[in-house]
């Protein structure tokens, strides 16, 4: 009797184990279609890049503004020597990098954000007024004087010209969380508030990608040119 009832319950464990495998599959089986749902969500920037000539500009690093100016010359130069339009003409640049003075990250905040969380300090940027870490993201709108793309003197690089002129900017989630932590940990306040608030105040435009590396892929797939800065 206990054999037997014992290879009932064995016999039962197995069934039940093989619904809970069944079960996981009917559950792996949906999981295809949303992660679809999502990729083409992820990818909808690309959607919008319908110019004829398009350029990815790849920087981790803020080059000082150097990479902006590259952009600039990019689209400048196809308007008066190839006399293209600029809605014809795609330039995207990139946020990213570890944490850390020299790195692309912060530039798609606004300067609220800067001042708010110390960025200045974080990036070793003076403003040449104050005479200490800037307080505003210089690289949106440049002033006379400031330490970037020749003190200033290239203006009409800035975050917020290139905009203007149909530039696009995209900023790695992975890169971005890596931020959050850092700067929490720095003692800049809890993650998840930080999160919640640069999340609301990037600058205009700026579109979230989940990683770099992907989103860099996903432009060349889709016959962008690369160029590395």
């Amino acid at each position: 009797m206990q054999e037997h009832t014992t290879h009932r319950r064995g016999f039962l464990a197995r069934s039940a184990a093989a619904l809970a495998s069944l079960a996981a599959v009917d559950t792996w089986r949906v999981k295809p279609a949303e992660a679809q749902a999502q990729a083409a969500d992820h990818d909808k920037w690309l959607d919008g890049l319908k110019g004829t000539h398009r350029c990815l500009f790849d920087f981790p690093g803020h080059g000082d503004g150097l990479p902006q100016l590259h952009m600039l010359n990019y689209i400048n130069t196809y308007k008066s020597a190839y006399g293209v339009s600029n809605t014809d003409v795609n330039a995207v640049g990139t946020f990213y990098g570890p944490p850390g003075a020299g790195m692309s990250m912060p530039l798609a905040w606004n300067d609220a954000m800067w001042a708010k969380y110390r960025v200045g300090e974080l990036l070793k940027l003076d403003d040449p007024t104050t005479k200490a870490p800037t307080q505003r993201n210089m690289f949106d709108k440049p002033l006379k004087g400031d330490p970037i793309l020749f003190g200033g003197a290239m203006a009409a690089a800035g975050l917020a010209n290139l905009r203007s002129l149909g530039a696009t900017f995209i900023m790695c989630n992975n890169a971005f969380m890596g931020w959050v932590n850092f700067m929490a940990g720095q003692g800049r306040g809890n993650a998840a508030d930080i999160e919640k608030d640069l999340r609301a105040n990037l600058l205009p435009g700026v579109i979230t990608v989940p990683a770099m590396v992907i989103a860099i892929e996903k432009a060349q797939g889709r016959g962008l040119a690369y160029n590395r800065q």
